[in-house]
């Protein structure tokens, strides 16, 4: 059975927003949607993301894919340069980002993104993973600017897709279904992109 592993974003849980949607409408296809809440949300530590991540996933093989949501989509990077390489279904990254546009930053989340932003990540290793990737944006996303749609192309090879006006694509901009998230999902697990 293909196993879906879905990363919560930055002070969420996996109650909010599209994520109990997706889950149920994957569930229909016979997809099991793993989803468990990340430790310390408010305030992410790397260390203690990747780690929950390694304890949640048992094997690493070609039906088994992720879905990251914003921070969540580092989270799912990391926790992959810290395996041993081995093919794996597919990514799907929803409103991932690599900087952060600092106008909608206050101190103390300056603070808190600075590691995600300035702890490298080995994308080459990432891509021998698969070359299954798709990255969606939102093209009036407060945090992530639209810089980032081309740096996942570039270092990821990543199919991107830009959404006209859906915010960071969270339950703070009342997104709690997106069509285009479950279509690609359904691309990803029938590893039509390549």
């Amino acid at each position: 059975m293909k196993k879906i592993y879905l990363v919560h974003c930055w002070g969420g849980t996996v109650n909010d927003g599209w994520y109990p949607w997706l889950k149920k409408e994957l569930d229909k296809y016979n997809v099991e949607v793993i989803m468990e809440n990340m430790p310390n949300t408010e305030k992410p530590i790397i260390k203690e993301w990747i780690s929950k991540l390694d304890r949640v996933v048992d094997i690493l093989n070609e039906d088994i894919f992720f879905i990251g949501h914003s921070i969540g989509c580092q989270t799912i990077m990391r926790f992959l340069e810290t395996k041993e390489t081995t093919k794996i279904g597919g990514i799907l990254f929803v409103a991932p980002w690599l900087d952060l546009l600092p106008n909608e930053m206050d101190e103390e989340s300056n603070k808190i993104a600075y590691e995600w932003i300035n702890t490298s990540i080995n994308f080459d290793k990432i891509r021998q993973f698969t070359n299954n990737i798709i990255a969606i944006f939102s093209n009036d996303d407060y945090f992530v600017s639209v810089e980032n749609e081309l740096q996942f192309k570039n270092k990821l090879d990543a199919k991107t897709i830009m959404l006209e006006n859906k915010g960071h694509i969270s339950q703070d901009d009342n997104i709690f279904e997106e069509q285009t998230i479950l279509n690609q999902s359904r691309l990803m697990i029938e590893n039509i992109i390549k």
